[in-house]
C-alpha cells in the first residue's frame, strides 16, 4: 500500500513528523510500521508536548522508591512495605461508550499497580460531566458509574473515594479520571526494564481482538461531529479474566522468575515490547503467528495495535518457561513464547516466515518529537472594585441555594453503588475528606484522596494548581495522616493553541511550587490534551490524587462530630474571598475575578499544627474549609454526625457573607471537648496560628445567631433533594 499524506493524517502524523520517520529508519515506511510509529508518537504515549514542562516537577525525596517513568510511582511506607500508586485519564473512551470507557479504564489503572508486584487495596475515581441539564449527562453519568461499579466490584477491590463534579465545559467532553493503589514488598518490586540477550518475550492473559485498534491515538486528537463513528477504537473489559490476570502474576512474582513485566495498555504489544526492550537497551523479536488471537485472520496490524484488556509482556529468566506456564495454566489464561530479546536494539517483527517490519527502537523512543509549542501568559481577571452590597441577600436562602447545587449536594446515590467494604480494610468510606485503608494486619493505614478545581486553574492556572495540591495536603492532614506524596492527571484541551498550552505550563508551575513548598513530591500521572470538541475545549482540570500514612490507626479522626456540647474552632485566617466562590457562582452568578491566593507557608504551618493536634489526640473530629467556605464545611460536619451546632460570627473587618461562604485557603474546622480546649488553644497561640472560636455543638439544628435555625432534618432534606429529583424527572 502506497502511503499517502491522507493516510499519514488519519494516523494522527503531520507530513513532518513523517518526514523524520524516513529519515530516521532510511526507508518510507510500510503500512505496519507507520501504523507503530503512530502510536508510540502519539501525546498519550510519547509527551511530545508536555515532556518539557513535566521535568520540571520535584519528583523525590527520602520516600520516593519511584517516580515518573514506570508503570506507576512508589513510596516507602515503614516495616519494608511500599505504597504503589498512580492515576489515569480514560476521558475519550468514557465519552464516546461510558459504560466501557470507564469499565477499561479501572481495568487499566490496576494493571500498571499489580505489573510492579503490589496487589491493589483501593480504587478512587475523579469524574467532570456537562450542565446536569445537558441532554447527554443522565445517560453518561449512569453509563460511566455502572462501568466503574461494574469492573470494580467485579473483581473485588473496593472503590473508596472520590469526585462527582458538573459543569458546561464538559457538555461534549467529559473526563474520567481513575486512580489505583496498591501495597507491595520494597523487595519485590518488578519494573518494565528488560535484561539480558535471547530472554523469552512470553505473551499472558486475554486473546487479542480487534477492539480498541487506534486507542491511543484517538485519545490524542480532538472530536468531531463524527464521534460515534469512533465507538470501534473503546476497548472491552473482562473484570474476572482480571482478577485471574492479578493473581496469577502475584503468584509467579513470587520467585524470580520474572526479569521483567509490562501491562498492554495504551497502544497494546506495540508500546509493551517497545517500552520493555529501549529502557533495556536492547532489541526484541516477535513471531505474529505466537499472538492468541480471538478472532480470525488477524493482520500484523490489527495484533500490534489492539488495545485488547487483560493482557501482559512477561521476559522471563532462562529455565523458568515451563514453571510461569503452569501458573498462568493453573489460573486459566493463555500463555504463549511470542519471541526473544536481541542485540539488534531494533523491533523485529516476523508473519507467515516473512519479516514484516524492522525498526530502531531508538527511533520509536528516544528520537520521538519534543515540542516546545508556544504558549502566551493567562489573562487574570481583577477584582470587582465596587462593594458588593450583601444587606438585601438573605444567608438562609444563600446557604439553601448552594447545598442544594449539583456540586454541592450529596453524592451517596454514587457511591454506593461502588463496593467500597470489600477485602475488609476500608477504615473511612467515600464522603470523608480522605478515604482511609488500613494495612491488612496491622495498625497502620493509608489515607488517600482526589481533588481538582477547574474554575479556579480557569480563573488563574498558577494559584489554582497550587490550590488543588494544597486541598489535597488539608485532605489527607485532615484524618491525621502525614502527606506523602501526590499523582496527577492533567486534563487540558488542544497544546496547539498558545492559550491552552499557556494554561498546562502555569498550571505545571503553580503544581511545582506548592509540591516543593510542602515537600509533597510528583511520583507518577498522566497528561491528557486534546480534550475538546469542535474547537471548544474543556476548562484547565488538573486532578491531583495525594496519598498519605497514618502510622496508628488510634490517631486518626473524621469530619463528623463525636459530642454535643463541645467547641468548633476555625483554624486560619478568614479574610472574605468571594471571587470564583461558590457564593459568587451560585447566588450572585458572577464568575470572573480571581481564585483565593495560596499562602504556602500557612498552609504548611496550620497543617502540620493539625497533624500534630490529632497525633496527640486532642481533637474530637477536624475538617478542611474548602468549596462553599466554613458554613458549607459545617453543614457536612453536621451532615456527616447527625448532630448541630450553634454559631455566632465574629465580628471582623469582614461582612457576615464574607466570613460565612468565603474560600480562604489554609483553614480547617474542629471539634474539641472541654478538657482539652485549653491545650489547643495554648498550642495555637504558641505556633502563632490564626484562630477564630465560633460555637459550640448542640442536638437536633444547625443554629446561625439571628439568622436562621435549621432542623437536622430539613438540611439532610435539602442535600439529599437534588439527586433525587434529577433522577426523578421524566
Amino acid at each position: 500500500m502506497k502511503i499517502t499524506s491522507k493516510i499519514v493524517s488519519d494516523h494522527g502524523l503531520n507530513l513532518d513528523e513523517y518526514k523524520k520517520i524516513i529519515s530516521l529508519i532510511g526507508k518510507v515506511p510500510n503500512l505496519l510500521e507507520l501504523g507503530i510509529f503512530s502510536a508510540m508518537w502519539n501525546e498519550h504515549c510519547s509527551y511530545k508536548s508536555s515532556k518539557k514542562h513535566l521535568k520540571t516537577l520535584p519528583t523525590k525525596n527520602k520516600k520516593v522508591i519511584q517516580g515518573p517513568g514506570e508503570n506507576a510511582g512508589i513510596v516507602d511506607i515503614g516495616d519494608n512495605d511500599a505504597l504503589v500508586f498512580k492515576i489515569e485519564s480514560h476521558n475519550h473512551p468514557s465519552y464516546i461508550e461510558p459504560y466501557q470507557g470507564a469499565a477499561t479504564g479501572v481495568g487499566g489503572i490496576l494493571r500498571d499497580i499489580f505489573t510492579m508486584g503490589a496487589r491493589p487495596i483501593a480504587t478512587l475515581n475523579s469524574l467532570h460531566f456537562g450542565s446536569h441539564n445537558h441532554k447527554k449527562t443522565k445517560n453518561l453519568l449512569n453509563g460511566v458509574v455502572s462501568g466503574i461499579g461494574g469492573y470494580g466490584n467485579c473483581i473485588g477491590i473496593p472503590t473508596v473515594g472520590g469526585e462527582v463534579k458538573f459543569d458546561h465545559s464538559y457538555n461534549e467532553n467529559i473526563l474520567v479520571n481513575a486512580m489505583a493503589v496498591g501495597l507491595a514488598k520494597k523487595n519485590k518490586i518488578f519494573y518494565s526494564k528488560a535484561k539480558g540477550i535471547n530472554k523469552s518475550v512470553i505473551y499472558v492473559g486475554s486473546k487479542t481482538g480487534r477492539d480498541g485498534i487506534h486507542g491511543a491515538s484517538m485519545a490524542s486528537a480532538e472530536f468531531d461531529a463524527n464521534v460515534e463513528e469512533k465507538k470501534p477504537t473503546v476497548q472491552v473489559g473482562d473484570p474476572f479474566t482480571e482478577k485471574l490476570l492479578l493473581e496469577a502474576c502475584l503468584e509467579l512474582m513470587k520467585d524470580d522468575s520474572i526479569i521483567s513485566i509490562q501491562d498492554m495498555g495504551a497502544a497494546g504489544l506495540t508500546s509493551s515490547s517497545v517500552e520493555m526492550a529501549s529502557k533495556g537497551d536492547l532489541g526484541i523479536e516477535i513471531n505474529l503467528n505466537k499472538i492468541p488471537c480471538r478472532e480470525e485472520k488477524m493482520t500484523p496490524y490489527e495484533m500490534m495495535l489492539s488495545e485488547s484488556q487483560e493482557r501482559m509482556l512477561l521476559i522471563l529468566n532462562t529455565g523458568k518457561e515451563e514453571r510461569a506456564k503452569k501458573v498462568f495454566d493453573k489460573w486459566g489464561l493463555d500463555f504463549s513464547i511470542i519471541g526473544k530479546t536481541t542485540d539488534t536494539k531494533n523491533l523485529i517483527l516476523n508473519f507467515n516466515n516473512v519479516e514484516v517490519a524492522n525498526l530502531p527502537l531508538s527511533s520509536l523512543s528516544k528520537d520521538a518529537p519534543i515540542y516546545d509549542r508556544k504558549w502566551k501568559k493567562n489573562s487574570i481577571t481583577k477584582k470587582n472594585t465596587h462593594k458588593q452590597d450583601f444587606k438585601k441577600i438573605n444567608i438562609l436562602d444563600s446557604f439553601k441555594k448552594i447545598l442544594s447545587t449539583p456540586n454541592n449536594s450529596e453524592k451517596s446515590w454514587i457511591w454506593e453503588q461502588y463496593d467500597h467494604t470489600v477485602m475488609g480494610d476500608t477504615i473511612q468510606k467515600p464522603g470523608g475528606d480522605s478515604a482511609v485503608v488500613r494495612i491488612h494486619g496491622k495498625n497502620k493505614a493509608v489515607a488517600i484522596t482526589v481533588d481538582s478545581s477547574a474554575h479556579y486553574c480557569a480563573a488563574n492556572p498558577v494559584s489554582g494548581a497550587k490550590q488543588v495540591v494544597s486541598e489535597a495536603w488539608r485532605n489527607l492532614i485532615a484524618v491525621g495522616s502525614e502527606p506523602l506524596a501526590i499523582t496527577n492527571c492533567l486534563n487540558f484541551g488542544n497544546p496547539e493553541k498558545e492559550k491552552i498550552m499557556g494554561q498546562f505550563v502555569e498550571t505545571i508551575d503553580g503544581i511545582s511550587q506548592a509540591c516543593r513548598y510542602l515537600d509533597f513530591p510528583v511520583v507518577s500521572g498522566n497528561v491528557s490534551f486534546y480534550n475538546e470538541t469542535q474547537n471548544k475545549a474543556i476548562s484547565p482540570t488538573p486532578t491531583i490524587g495525594g496519598v498519605g500514612l497514618i502510622k496508628n490507626l488510634n490517631h486518626m479522626v473524621t469530619k463528623n462530630f463525636k459530642e454535643i456540647g463541645s467547641d468548633i474552632l476555625v483554624v486560619g485566617k478568614t479574610s472574605g474571598h468571594l471571587h470564583q466562590s461558590e457564593f459568587f457562582r451560585e447566588v450572585l452568578n458572577i464568575k470572573e475575578g480571581p481564585p483565593p491566593e495560596v499562602n504556602l507557608f500557612n498552609e504548611k504551618n496550620n497543617g502540620l499544627l493539625i497533624k500534630n493536634l490529632i497525633s496527640k489526640k486532642l481533637l474530637n473530629s477536624a475538617h478542611d474549609v474548602s468549596s462553599g467556605g466554613i458554613l458549607i464545611a459545617l453543614s457536612e460536619m453536621c451532615l456527616y454526625s447527625k448532630i448541630g451546632a450553634k454559631i455566632k460570627v465574629p465580628r471582623d473587618n469582614i461582612t457576615m457573607h464574607e466570613y460565612l461562604f468565603g474560600e480562604d485557603q489554609s483553614r480547617y474546622l474542629i471539634e474539641i471537648n472541654e478538657k482539652n480546649k485549653n491545650q489547643v488553644i495554648k498550642t495555637l497561640e504558641k505556633s502563632s496560628v490564626y484562630y477564630d472560636y465560633i460555637g459550640k455543638t448542640q442536638k437536633d439544628s444547625l443554629n446561625l445567631e439571628k439568622e436562621f435555625d435549621m432542623k437536622l432534618s430539613d438540611l439532610i432534606k435539602l442535600n439529599c433533594s437534588w439527586f433525587k429529583s434529577y433522577y426523578n424527572e421524566n
